[in-house]
């Protein structure tokens, strides 16, 4: 099977997607696929990765990519693909505009398509889906940035432009503190930050607006952080739900990559109902924005309540070694290797 493996792109995530692409064609099985590593760079240039496949290794988080050779027509080598694997994070990559590519020159891919890919890239309109869904989520409100000022969209989508001091002084009357500013279309964390007070919201929006025009605020949720992934089209089964314990105050970009006192356990500390609850979840999610392929469903288990929330979605995971969506797999029995030749077969069914 000619295979095509995508990995890099134009997002803040572009390191994470090269060590995750990286990762995944050492893991492929070399007997059934005839790879051809894609690198796309920071400004967007398509490039075949010609280091020999048998000895590619798995590049480091900032580690800069050699041995590159420029495609001259990036359609006509797709089209001579059977499969295409994204391995892509973030805007452009995770967010429907490749995928969209994909349909265009009908071409099978790995993963959600179009409507899935943008609307949980999208952390704002996820929540419109899943709260039809009727999916307990975080409280929140949203906000939008238009030149100097500040739009509040409220939860009929009536607008109102304020200010940043406004703005701040709705959220207080909305929210209570501790918040999380997020920007609504970003991944990997970026962009996020925790507010405590008026000074730290106003700083957060500011820092929030420079990844994205969207903005989501969220109350904090106290408790456990926990993932669970699912596989499948219409069959979708959901893993063993792992946990996570950050370094940091909260899971933040450095946490996740750079700070090696971020853990991970697989199976959760939490009790066995409340797991087998969270897989449902994670499945009836899944199905609710028309996930195919695979995603990784992330929730917050509430202290002393045990209320779950649902956080978002991610429809490319991280394929790192230190990644929960393989790491969670495994631990259900189905090993890295074996998991891509699922997800590829998956691509074929679509």
């Amino acid at each position: 099977m000619k295979l095509a493996v995508i990995f890099g792109g134009t997002s803040t995530e572009h390191n994470v997607s090269v060590v995750s692409g990286t990762s995944v064609i050492k893991n492929l099985d070399k007997s059934k696929y005839e790879i051809l590593p894609i690198y796309i760079d920071k400004d967007g240039i398509w490039y075949e990765y010609t280091k020999d496949i048998e000895e590619i290794d798995v590049l480091q988080i900032e580690e800069e990519i050699k041995e590159l050779k420029r495609i001259d027509n990036v359609l006509e080598l797709l089209k001579k693909q059977d499969v295409i694997f994204p391995v892509l994070h973030g805007l452009n990559g995770e967010d429907g505009t490749i995928q969209g590519l994909f349909e265009m020159i009908k071409k099978p891919y790995v993963g959600c398509k179009v409507l899935a890919s943008s609307a949980c890239m999208d952390k704002v309109y996820t929540k419109v889906i899943l709260e039809k869904a009727g999916i307990n989520q975080a409280k929140s409100e949203y906000i939008r940035k238009f030149k100097d000022k500040y739009i509040y969209i409220d939860k009929s989508f009536n607008e109102k432009i304020c200010n940043l001091d406004e703005v701040c002084k709705i959220l207080e009357t909305k929210l209570n503190y501790p918040m999380f500013i997020k920007p609504s279309n970003s991944g990997s964390s970026v962009g996020i930050s925790e507010a405590k007070n008026y000074e730290e919201l106003k700083k957060a929006i500011e820092y929030a607006s420079k990844f994205d025009k969207k903005i989501l605020v969220e109350e904090e949720i106290k408790g456990h952080e926990v993932e669970c992934a699912v596989l499948g089209n219409e069959d979708v089964i959901a893993s063993f739900v792992g946990e996570i314990k950050a370094a940091d105050e909260f899971y933040s970009f450095d946490a996740k990559y750079k700070n090696q006192e971020s853990k991970t356990f697989i199976p959760a500390d939490i009790p066995d109902s409340i797991q087998e609850e969270i897989r449902k979840q994670a499945i009836k999610a899944f199905k609710a924005v028309d996930g195919k392929g695979l995603s990784r469903v992330d929730f917050f288990v509430e202290k002393d309540t045990n209320r779950i929330y649902l956080n978002e979605i991610n429809t490319m995971p991280g394929f790192t070694k230190i990644s929960m969506y393989p790491k969670l797999f495994e631990h259900y029995g189905i090993n890295y290797s074996k998991l891509l030749d699922k997800l590829i077969e998956l691509a074929e069914e679509t």
